[in-house]
């Protein structure tokens, strides 16, 4: 007799496998966190436990590539809204001197429950600022506690506030410390498994606040260390000229000088590239974190996605920062970039299939791990987000489940499953310590606004 399967989810609407295969009715097998099967309706195997699908559609668990996760604890924060991105940086750096360890174990619990709530599965974080020891620690521990598959990403910024970085430099770092913190990190955390929970990549801010020696040491210790590289590049119009200032060429020559122009890295924003910078990143094989609300927010431009991915750069979906976006919701990044693509190229531009694969298979690329992630098939990781296709929203929508799914809405995840667990069902966080985390996270953030001397909500000028 053959073994049970710890999880079957059956009865899709649709099962979309991001593969090339969709099946009405099918169902996906998950044994010991990775997929075992998928198959259609009549076939499934035994299982322990059976999630029924009906109504639904059903899709890999989708993948977040760049977040930002402790600036939940200042997100709207009035005196930084309408500002563009470096006098944004400017006002809300002085509340994040005040990060440590418990600020950042409670604001990443939180951030992945909310990116949980939003059906993904895996999420990378970009932590630059370090005003005390283990902060990473503390993220990582926050993943392992609530189950979710976490990248945190090594940031770092060693330019002090009187050379041109808009931070504090207290918020800085000196190189030694910040290499000798990759490598301990690296040794404590890094899972080179295809199932792994947990994997750490390194990454210097921007080009406003790291020197080009750090990019470089950073670059050559990722190489033998055989990790991943994260930075922002061509987020803001005042990077050209400052970095034509500071070291004589383009923000894309001095990437490419300092050891970054490789498939080893991915790249935040890049709102400003044109065609020859375009086709040095498909040269390079160097991927894209496209963070369509924050972009807009902050810099009130949209990227040529449509461009690059016609180049074939690879391109995935991020929700930025907390208190750019302000949501942690990658299904809003997936209907805004198909919106943004559609309002730059007109109405052919993007479908919804390719919304999907930026948000799951491309997305999973940027990270390094394409076909573990962002795919349902035999061997890839178990991760696996169930929509609700029922209601008013959907009334009406019965020809194509992915066009109504990011059409419709606004759309939550009703059940999102990582390495075969429940993360979220239906609609709820499965874990017992939600509202505790909820509960801290509010006194610890009230607290650093206080001290900011604006906390209260309530009515502001118009």
């Amino acid at each position: 007799m053959t073994p049970a399967a710890d999880l079957v989810v059956a009865g899709a609407e649709l099962l979309v496998t991001m593969t090339g295969e969709e099946i009405a009715g099918g169902w996906v097998a998950i044994d010991d966190g990775v997929v075992a099967a998928v198959g259609p309706p009549g076939s499934e195997p035994d299982a322990r436990t059976c999630i029924r699908a009906d109504g639904c559609l059903v899709t890999p668990g989708l993948v977040n590539t760049h977040h930002h996760m402790f600036q939940n604890l200042t997100r709207a924060f009035a005196p930084a809204v309408g500002s563009d991105v470096v006098p944004w940086v400017a006002a809300l750096g002085p509340m994040w001197e005040a990060l440590d360890e418990e600020a950042s174990f409670v604001s990443t619990w939180v951030a992945l429950a909310e990116l949980a709530l939003g059906g993904c599965t895996t999420s990378a974080d970009h932590l630059y600022v370090h005003p005390r020891p283990r902060l990473l620690d503390a993220q990582i521990a926050a993943a392992r506690e609530l189950g979710m598959r976490f990248h945190p990403v090594r940031g770092a910024q060693d330019v002090p506030h009187e050379d041109g970085n808009p931070l504090p430099t207290a918020l800085t770092e000196q190189l030694d410390e910040i290499l000798a913190d990759n490598e301990r990190l690296v040794a404590a955390h890094h899972d080179r498994d295809p199932a792994a929970m947990v994997r750490i990549a390194l990454g210097p801010c921007t080009t406003f606040d790291s020197s080009p020696r750090l990019f470089a040491e950073v670059a050559a210790q990722a190489e033998r260390l055989d990790v991943r590289l994260h930075t922002h590049l061509a987020q803001a119009k005042e990077e050209e000229p400052f970095v034509r200032e500071r070291h004589g060429r383009t923000p894309f020559e001095h990437f490419e000088a300092v050891g970054w122009a490789s498939d080893r890295a991915w790249v935040a924003h890049c709102i400003f590239p044109d065609d020859a910078e375009i086709e040095r990143l498909a040269r390079w094989g160097t991927a894209v974190a496209h963070c369509p609300s924050s972009n807009m927010i902050l810099v009130g431009h949209a990227p040529p996605v449509t461009a690059m991915r016609a180049a074939g750069v690879p391109v995935g979906l991020g929700c930025d920062g907390s208190s750019s976006a302000d949501h942690g919701s990658l299904w809003l990044e997936a209907r805004t970039a198909l919106l943004l693509a559609r309002l730059r190229g007109g109405p052919s531009a993007m479908t919804a299939r390719t919304a999907l694969r930026m948000a799951t298979v491309d997305a999973a690329a940027c990270l390094g791990r394409a076909g573990e992630l962002g795919v349902l098939a035999p061997g890839a990781c178990g991760d696996v987000a169930v929509w609700s296709l029922s209601g008013p929203a959907f009334a009406g929508a019965w020809t194509d489940p992915v066009e109504a799914w990011i059409r419709c809405g606004p759309v939550s995840a009703r059940d999102t499953i990582v390495a075969g667990r429940p993360l979220v069902r239906d609609h709820r966080v499965a874990h017992p310590a939600l509202e505790e985390r909820l509960r801290r996270h509010a006194e610890i953030s009230q607290s650093w606004q206080r001290r900011a001397g604006l906390s209260a909500r309530g009515p502001r000028p118009l």
